[in-house]
C-alpha cells in the first residue's frame, strides 16, 4: 500500500488538551451539544457545527457547514491552530489501562481504497457519507483520520519505536484517563523508510472511519472530474489515516438491548431461543461471556447463559460471527429487529459495559444481550472475503482524538 507525508494544521501544545476532542460519531445530538457547551473552544464545535444552533435546526443545512468553516478559520486566526512548515509523518501513542498502541499518521491513497488494498467490512449510510463530504468540502480539510489496522511487521515496529525516542510534540492525558503522545517524523530518511516499509504491506483494514473513507473517495472523484486528468497529484487524492499494527488494537464487545420482548412471555421466549439452537441456563448473578458462541441474556428479571450448540463449520466468515448468530437466530425472527440499522427498538452499547449497566438499560420490559468482542482476526477474515459485518460489530478503544491533525486538501 502507498502512504505519503502530510501537512496539517495542528493545535498549539499549550492548548492541545483543551482543543482536541473525542470523535464526532461517539456523540448523539444531545451529548454533542452538552460537550460543546462545556468545551466551547474544542474541536467538536467544528466537527459538530449544529451545536451552534437551536434544537430544531436542520443539521444538514448549508448554514451549518458554513459555521464549521467559520469556526475553523477563527481557530487559525487566533493562533490555536498552526500549520506545519513541511510535510511529515507522525507517530501517535494511546495509553490506557496498562496498555499502549502506537500508530503512524499519514495520507493513504484513494486508489488503495478503490482497488481493495484498503479493505472495508461495513456498509455506509448515504446521509452520513453526504454529511462528511459537505463538511470536508466546507472546511477544505480532512478533519479526522480513518483508523486502519495492518498485519504486524517487525520492521515497521522498529522504525516506529525509533521515531518515539525523540521529544514528543504532544503528551497529555484526556478527561477519561487516556494518555495521548505524538511525535513528529520529519527527517527525510525516516519518512522514506516508513513509506518504503508500508509499501510491503499488502492490505490494511478499516477499523473505524468507513464514512470518512467513502467521503474522501467521492471528493476525489468529483475534483478529478472537474480538473481533468492531466493535472499533478493533489492532496485530495489521499485521505488522512492512522495505521496501527493489528496485535496492538483492543476490541471490546458491542452489546444489544432490545426495548421489549416483542409480545413474547418468558416461557415462549426461552422455548423459541432453545429451538433456535441455544442452550439456556439461568444464572443467579451474571457472568459475562468469555468465549465465542456464548452470550449472557437479561430478561424478565433474570440473567441467563446462552450457548450456541450447533456447529458453525461450513458457515461463511460473516454468518459465523456471534453478532450474526444473535441477529439471524434471535433478534430478527423472535424479537422483531428485522433491520438492525434502522430499528428504533434496539440499542447498541459499545465498550467495557458492566452487567449492572446492561441490567439497568433493559429495565423490567427489555431484553439485554452481552456478547464477546469480535476479534480483529475475524474482522480481517470478513474483509478478505469481501463480506459485510452486521452494524455495530466492533468497538475499538481507546479512540484517537479529533483535532490533532487537520489536513488541508
Amino acid at each position: 500500500m502507498r502512504i505519503e507525508t502530510i501537512t496539517c494544521w495542528r493545535p498549539r501544545a499549550d492548548l492541545v488538551d483543551r482543543f482536541a476532542a473525542p470523535p464526532y460519531d461517539v456523540f448523539d445530538r444531545n451529548s454533542a451539544r452538552t460537550y460543546v457547551a462545556e468545551h466551547p473552544t474544542s474541536f467538536l464545535a467544528i466537527d459538530r457545527p449544529e451545536t451552534a444552533f437551536g434544537e430544531g435546526q436542520d443539521i444538514y443545512a448549508p448554514e451549518v457547514y458554513a459555521k464549521a468553516a467559520e469556526l475553523l478559520a477563527a481557530r487559525k486566526a487566533d493562533g490555536t491552530l498552526m500549520e506545519d512548515e513541511a510535510p511529515c509523518l507522525f507517530a501517535y501513542r494511546l495509553s490506557a489501562d496498562g496498555r499502549s498502541q502506537v500508530g503512524v499518521v499519514a495520507a493513504c491513497a484513494v486508489e488503495n481504497y478503490l482497488d481493495g488494498t484498503v479493505r472495508r467490512h461495513e456498509l455506509t449510510l448515504e446521509a452520513k457519507v453526504r454529511d462528511r463530504v459537505r463538511h470536508t468540502e466546507a472546511l477544505g480539510a480532512q478533519p479526522g483520520p480513518v483508523l486502519l489496522a495492518y498485519r504486524d511487521r517487525v520492521a515497521l515496529d522498529e522504525l516506529v519505536a525509533r521515531a518515539c525516542e525523540a521529544e514528543p510534540v504532544y503528551d497529555f492525558e484526556d478527561a477519561s484517563g487516556v494518555r495521548h503522545t505524538v511525535w513528529c517524523i520529519s527527517d527525510p530518511a525516516a519518512t522514506a523508510a516508513l513509506c518504503a516499509e508500508f509499501a510491503q504491506v499488502d492490505a490494511a483494514y478499516i477499523a473505524d472511519g468507513h464514512h470518512r473513507a467513502e467521503a474522501a473517495t467521492r471528493i476525489c472523484a468529483a475534483r478529478r472530474a472537474a480538473r481533468g486528468e492531466a493535472a499533478p497529484r493533489a492532496a485530495y487524492e489521499s485521505f488522512l489515516a492512522l495505521l496501527f499494527p493489528a496485535a496492538q488494537l483492543s476490541v471490546y464487545p458491542y452489546d444489544r438491548v432490545v426495548a421489549d420482548s416483542n409480545g413474547l412471555g418468558k416461557d415462549e421466549l426461552l422455548a423459541a431461543i432453545g429451538a433456535a439452537g441455544f442452550s439456556i441456563t439461568p444464572m443467579a448473578a451474571c457472568e459475562l461471556p468469555a468465549a465465542r458462541g456464548r452470550f449472557a441474556m437479561r430478561a424478565f428479571g433474570t440473567w441467563f447463559a446462552l450457548a450456541f450448540t450447533e456447529s458453525t463449520e461450513g458457515m461463511d466468515a460473516v454468518a459465523s460471527l456471534d453478532v450474526s448468530l444473535l441477529q439471524s437466530r434471535v433478534l430478527a425472527p423472535l424479537l422483531g429487529i428485522d433491520d438492525p440499522q434502522t430499528s428504533s427498538r434496539v440499542r447498541y452499547v459499545g465498550g467495557n459495559v458492566s452487567a449492572a449497566e446492561l441490567e439497568e438499560m433493559a429495565g423490567e420490559d427489555g431484553v439485554a444481550f452481552a456478547l464477546c468482542a469480535t476479534s480483529v482476526a475475524d474482522l480481517m477474515a470478513v474483509a478478505d472475503a469481501g463480506g459485510i459485518m452486521p452494524p455495530k460489530s466492533t468497538w475499538f478503544a481507546p479512540k484517537p482524538l479529533s483535532g490533532l491533525f487537520v489536513r488541508s486538501i
